[in-house]
């Protein structure tokens, strides 16, 4: 992971392709086909790196989508069978309240990351997602 790492989180595509370079070297014979897939994939997976680290953070971040599964796996989980789907979407739905409650916080640095928003998606934004 941390040799991935260097490569989306690298500040250049040149830097992520030495990156990519050093995975190959140190990667490739053990895992060709997921080396060759960056290699095939190499202009649509560096897209992202035409923006500044605050949106390239935003967009490789899953952590607030993984704990929101979680979250839903657990009220699923721990009952094996619903007696009807109406229970199974009222559950579902109950856990949702609850872990959208927590989400009281902005993302960190939110204010940067916002204007760095607006300079490159400002057409897609309006006034009212600002406030």
């Amino acid at each position: 992971m941390k040799d991935l790492k260097a490569i989306y989180q690298a500040p250049t595509e040149e830097s992520a392709l030495e990156a990519l370079d050093e995975l190959d070297e140190k990667w490739g014979k053990k895992y060709p086909s997921s080396v060759s897939s960056w290699r095939n994939n190499w202009p649509q997976l560096s897209t992202y790196l035409k923006y500044p680290e605050e949106i390239r953070k935003i967009i490789y971040t899953t952590n607030a989508i993984e704990n929101f599964n979680h979250g839903l796996r657990k009220v699923t989980k721990a009952k094996s069978i619903f007696p009807s789907d109406d229970a199974l979407f009222k559950s579902i739905y109950l856990a949702m309240v609850d872990i959208t409650k927590k989400w009281t916080g902005a993302p960190w640095n939110w204010g940067q990351t916002l204007n760095q928003f607006c300079i490159y998606f400002g057409d897609r934004i309006s006034p009212a997602d600002l406030e």
